[in-house]
């Protein structure tokens, strides 16, 4: 397939913010931007793709967020993954502070709960749509089925992501028959020197925060920390989060803990977006601009500073079963998501219509945007 022409700054900034509003389902969206990016607009080779989301599975955090960050790497350099970091990710910020800001005046959730039970099951819908998109488009040969369900049984048995991982590395060197085209790499010196600088950055601003505001910083080590140990995506990140924010701190109490994260389900994006709702919660604006930008930065730093290196192993064969391994385990993650998700719905006839036409009209290829906009507004009338 022949890459199109390159897109501007201001192309990618459209078309990764209109994404980011319609991010719905946390990695399940990976599909849609694959389809968008690799098969329509051909801004990518697929194995290019492929091997940047087999990365972002590999290092902590949102894949999604990564996932976007690399692609714009890669297209654009470093200031394309900073757009598309950006773009992306304010959508979700913008829809998550309006709702904080609407939970903290009511002093409930049952409004917003009514308004999105709909959605709810849709985004069921689109996770179990892109296990099915992955499964279809990747695999092959039956080893590569194996190693998906292995994974689904591993992620399912509450291993350690990075235990998962793995073991589906290793499934890959074993079981893999295929290895990965070669893709393009990047210039390492440019990459690593942009890491350093935005690690000095961050560093300089905890300095800063530190003696201003002792609260300010303490809330961003908890989000930078919330991140760092975030294994196997956004919803890694919860038990840690309730860790910190419930347990160690007190500042939250279950309830309010609980409904965060049903906020951070229904909005676009990784449901690591909570962490805006809780910066919002305890400090006001501030707090949730802070707590947003710092839950995002650690995995986007190592990201960064990671791929020199990782474009240099994918010149050796055995690497790219490893990769082949671990996008397999993808797809197991993508049905255990599903299937966790719809444990936590309470099912009618209502809802179970709404998942099965959602499914089928996403296998027509209807553009995802309109899915969840007509669901919104049915469901405004049906429950």
């Amino acid at each position: 397939m022949q890459q199109n022409e390159k897109p501007s700054f201001f192309d990618l900034f459209l078309t990764f913010f209109w994404m980011g509003f319609t991010a719905f389902g946390g990695p399940a969206m990976t599909a849609h931007i694959r389809k968008y990016i690799v098969d329509k607009k051909r801004w990518l080779e697929g194995s290019t793709f492929d091997s940047g989301l087999a990365l972002c599975q590999i290092i902590p955090g949102a894949i999604v967020m990564q996932l976007v960050s690399y692609i714009g790497l890669k297209i654009k350099g470093v200031w394309g993954a900073i757009v598309c970091f950006i773009s992306f990710g304010f959508p979700s910020f913008l829809v998550m502070f309006i709702l904080s800001v609407i939970y903290k005046h009511s002093k409930n959730i049952v409004g917003v709960e009514h308004i999105l039970s709909g959605l709810r099951v849709i985004i069921i819908a689109i996770v179990a749509n892109a296990a099915f998109t992955f499964g279809k488009k990747n695999f092959h040969y039956w080893n590569d089925w194996v190693i998906a369900i292995i994974g689904a049984g591993l992620f399912l048995s509450k291993l350690h992501p990075v235990l998962v991982l793995i073991a589906a590395a290793l499934l890959g060197i074993i079981f893999t028959k295929r290895d990965s085209h070669p893709f393009k790499r990047l210039d390492s010196v440019k990459t690593f020197r942009f890491f350093l600088w935005a690690l000095a950055s961050v560093l300089a601003g905890l300095a800063i925060l530190f003696f201003v505001n002792k609260e300010y910083f303490t809330l961003a080590t908890i989000m930078l920390r919330i991140d760092l140990f975030s294994f196997g995506g956004g919803l890694a990140s919860m038990p840690i989060m309730y860790h910190e924010l419930v347990d160690l701190f007190g500042w939250f109490n279950e309830k309010t803990f609980m409904d965060g994260v049903i906020l951070g389900q229904v909005t676009p994006g990784s449901i690591i977006i909570s962490a805006t709702f809780f910066g919002y919660m305890h400090f006001g604006v501030f707090g949730s601009m802070l707590a947003t930008i710092a839950v995002f930065t650690p995995s986007f730093l190592i990201l960064m500073g990671i791929i020199p290196f990782f474009d240099r192993l994918s010149l050796h064969p055995q690497f790219n079963r490893v990769i082949n391994g671990i996008l397999c385990s993808f797809v197991g993650l993508l049905a255990i998501v599903t299937y966790r998700f719809a444990i936590g719905v309470h099912w009618n006839f209502i809802s179970i219509i709404f998942t099965l036409v959602a499914f089928i009209l996403l296998l027509r290829k209807i553009d995802v945007v309109w899915i969840v906009l007509g669901g919104v507004l049915l469901s405004l009338f049906m429950y």
